[in-house]
């Protein structure tokens, strides 16, 4: 199942590259349901907080009409910065699952874990390493053009 997921994050990431914007996809699901969906699109919106975990949220709070998602899980296709970690937390999502680990800004693990280093009101698991390869191939090709 995990990958079923991580594949819809993949094409969401997918969308991203093909209108320039750096491929980071994600999806968030309820209940065996994707109820949120988003790709990044900072460059086509002129918006440091078009991330695509943020838009993810913002489809799937208003879906479900309430800022709580709780239950909820996230699969995104690189490691959240601290500014969507935080928007994580904050939402009550449940789990988040990530594919490529981000070395320079991630907040999950990498550079710093806002998920397990510090005591928030909320607790957020995570698993790492979802569809690794594929999720790590569409960045570097995106840097490699």
């Amino acid at each position: 199942m995990k990958e079923k997921y991580m594949k819809e994050a993949l094409k969401q990431a997918q969308k991203a590259y093909d209108l320039g914007e750096v491929p980071v996809g994600a999806v968030i699901v309820k209940d065996g349901k994707i109820i949120g969906r988003g790709y990044n699109s900072k460059e086509k919106n002129y918006d440091t907080t078009k991330h695509a975990e943020i838009i993810a949220i913002q489809k799937a709070s208003k879906k479900m009409k309430s800022w709580r998602l709780n239950n909820c899980e996230m699969y995104v296709t690189l490691e959240p910065c601290s500014m969507c970690a935080g928007a994580i937390i904050q939402a009550r999502i449940k789990k988040v699952y990530i594919g490529a680990m981000d070395y320079k800004t991630g907040a999950c693990g990498s550079v710093l874990n806002l998920f397990d280093d510090f005591k928030f009101n909320h607790y957020v698991e995570n698993e790492n390493g979802i569809l690794k390869n594929e999720c790590e191939n569409i960045l570097k090709k995106f840097f490699k053009e």
